[in-house]
């Protein structure tokens, strides 16, 4: 089976756009629509048409494309169950657990509430893809808009337990500003040290910082690595919870 063809491009001020192609069957799948002048623009560019859209959660700037990229051809639009009545256009809802066909291929849906209370996640094991919306960002995580923080931990917990070499496509190019605030509360991480120097000369040049993969954010990511004892030792809380953690986590950059 050949691999699937994927293109990311950036949208509005700071979204991502992914396509995914597969050359054989002529498939498309849009991970969500943050912009459909932009995704129909890359779809002309590559010669693709757009069969699929993968909705990751209600958002405007994750589902404001819809309409017009419905309008433009027929499309089976896969979104969660939980925010149908906020996402207008689904042809098909799912939940956690569920599984859909795209391409030959079995994608999985994992349930991440947090951002928002029905966000899901898509993940295409054969490829070892993972399309994480406002979930899961290099070196951070979403706002919590709509869930709490045992939500969102359990959310992380989940993807944490993917394997390693995943690679993670996320729907913000936030990666500078959280590698900021990373280092402010994991300062002795070489690791993060060395990933933050990367992301800059990236961003220097007007590159993307994603995709990411599992393994690296286990690594680096304060918001996956809430049992180490020298972020915990940073933050005065080596006898807290790792949901207290997360949560404190979360409540400094909110206002970092």
């Amino acid at each position: 089976m050949t691999s699937l063809m994927i293109e990311q491009f950036t949208c509005r001020q700071d979204n991502f756009g992914v396509l995914l192609h597969d050359p054989l069957t002529g498939e498309t799948a849009s991970i969500d629509a943050p912009d459909a002048a932009r995704i129909n623009g890359r779809l002309g560019q590559d010669g693709w048409k757009l069969t699929h859209l993968f909705v990751t959660h209600h958002h405007p700037d994750h589902v404001e494309g819809i309409p017009a990229l419905a309008q433009a051809s027929s499309l089976t639009i896969i979104g969660p169950a939980a925010e149908a009545a906020k996402i207008a256009g689904l042809t098909q809802t799912v939940g956690d657990g569920d599984t859909f066909k795209f391409a030959g291929r079995t994608v999985q849906v994992i349930s991440t509430p947090g951002h928002t209370a029905g966000h899901v996640c898509f993940y295409i094991p054969d490829e070892g893809l993972l399309f994480a919306g406002d979930t899961l960002f290099a070196l951070g995580c979403g706002r919590l808009f709509e869930g709490s923080p045992e939500d969102m931990f359990r959310s992380l917990s989940r993807l944490a337990e993917l394997p390693d070499e995943t690679r993670v496509y996320c729907g913000h190019e936030y990666t500078q500003s959280n590698a900021r605030f990373a280092v402010s509360v994991d300062p002795d991480n070489e690791a993060l040290a060395k990933r933050m120097q990367d992301i800059n000369d990236l961003r220097s040049k007007g590159l993307p910082t994603l995709p990411t993969t599992i393994g690296f954010e286990k690594r680096t990511n304060p918001f996956m690595r809430t049992g180490d004892p020298a972020i915990r030792k940073q933050l005065g809380m080596e006898t807290a919870s790792d949901v207290e953690v997360f949560a404190e986590l979360r409540r400094r950059k909110d206002s970092f």
